[in-house]
Parts: structure tokens; C-alpha cells; sequence
């Protein structure tokens, strides 16, 4: 079976009163949640819908300003995504570690992320769930899978369908094809991969206009 990138490349336009847009180009809806803002580098032309939760407060405890999360350029996390460090306990200490996400990634509505790295080129569908362990939080929805995807690592060039839920310290090669719960690999990617993710990411960003 051949896959394909599932971006949605219709234009869409959005309120200009909804977004703040930086100096580089990142758009963040003001209906998203930002905690730590301090310790969160965008990469530029990165966008955050709606009703995403980005948690750049949960940082290891006695460690001054760093960057808990970072996102590369054009990435999308859209809308009620979650995104946080992930965590574990090490001789009886609770501490979360830093998580890195590069280039031309784009996150699904709906999924949960707390992977400790996803490479670039890297599409994780609608309804996924990378969740360390030890996670602390609840959603509305009463996500019910706290052990899955511990300190998963997603290789560049990689695709994660619909509903998928990764095992816990997972390591998921490049063009490789993920799915189900739990997730196994499923098939690989062409080659072409990277070419076709950086032409659909910019291609979204550049039909993500104000009205």
C-alpha cells in the first residue's frame, strides 16, 4: 500500500483578532494554553490551533530557565492537541526531561504527545496518544492509557495513523508506518517522504490566511 501525507491542503482562513503572529512567522491561536512560555522555542511558521495545550512549566525540578520544548519550522499542532515533557521516576525522584520536535511535523487533532523526540518530516494522525508513565494530568475526555509511549522516540521521516497508541519506550524508525493500539509497524514510507512532507507543510502554511 502506498500512504500519502493526510494534511488537509484546502485553504483555511482564520480570524486575525484569533492569532498572534511573531517576528518569524509562528501563529498562535489565543485560544490555545501556553504555560511557560519561557522555556518553549518555536522554530518559525509553526502554527497552534485552537484548543491546544502546551506545557513548557512542567520542567525538572531545581533547573533555572531551559528549553523544555522545542519545535522546528512549519510544524502544525493542531487543534486540542497536548503537548508536554515526559517523565519517570529515577531513584525515587520524580523529574520530567526536555522533548524536541523538528521540521515539518504535523500533529493531529485530539492527540496527546509526550514523546522525549520526534525527528523531522514526521505526521502523527487524529486521536493518537504518546503518554509517559507517570503522567499527572487528566482531560475531559478521561484518557485512560497513562502507560503508553514512555520515552518513545520517533525517527525522522515517519507516519502515525488515526487512533494509534505507542508502546511505551517505542523506537520508531524512519519511513516507517505506525498504527493501531498498540502501535506495530504497519508498512514503510517512499522514498520521496521528506520532499513531500516540506512541500505539504509549506503549502499549508502559506493557505493559513487571516479572513
Amino acid at each position: 500500500m502506498t500512504y500519502t501525507s493526510c494534511i488537509d491542503l484546502t485553504p483555511q482562513h482564520y480570524d486575525k483578532s484569533e492569532y498572534i503572529e511573531t517576528d518569524t512567522g509562528n501563529k498562535v491561536s489565543r485560544k490555545s494554553v501556553i504555560h511557560g512560555s519561557q522555556n518553549i522555542i518555536l522554530g518559525g511558521k509553526t502554527i497552534i490551533q485552537s484548543g491546544s495545550i502546551v506545557r513548557g512549566d512542567l520542567r525538572r525540578a531545581g533547573v533555572n530557565h531551559t528549553v523544555v520544548i522545542g519545535v522546528g519550522k512549519f510544524a502544525l499542532l493542531a487543534q486540542r492537541t497536548v503537548i508536554r515533557p515526559p517523565s519517570k521516576v529515577y531513584k525515587n525522584l520524580f523529574s520530567y526531561y526536555p522533548i524536541k520536535i523538528g521540521d515539518f511535523v504535523h500533529i493531529g487533532e485530539d492527540s496527546v504527545v509526550e514523546a522525549a523526540n520526534i525527528g523531522s518530516y514526521v505526521e502523527i494522525g487524529k486521536n493518537c496518544i504518546i503518554v509517559s508513565e507517570h503522567s499527572r494530568f487528566s482531560i475531559e475526555c478521561e484518557i485512560q492509557f497513562l502507560s503508553q509511549g514512555r520515552f518513545a522516540i520517533i525517527k525522522d521521516c515517519a507516519k502515525i495513523l488515526d487512533n494509534a497508541v505507542i508502546p511505551p519506550n517505542c523506537i520508531i524508525p524512519s519511513f516507517s508506518v505506525y498504527g493501531g493500539n498498540p502501535g506495530t509497524l504497519i508498512d514503510e514510507l517512499p522514498e520521496c517522504w521528506p520532499q513531500l512532507m516540506e512541500k505539504q507543510a509549506k503549502l499549508f502554511y502559506s493557505q493559513f490566511t487571516p479572513k
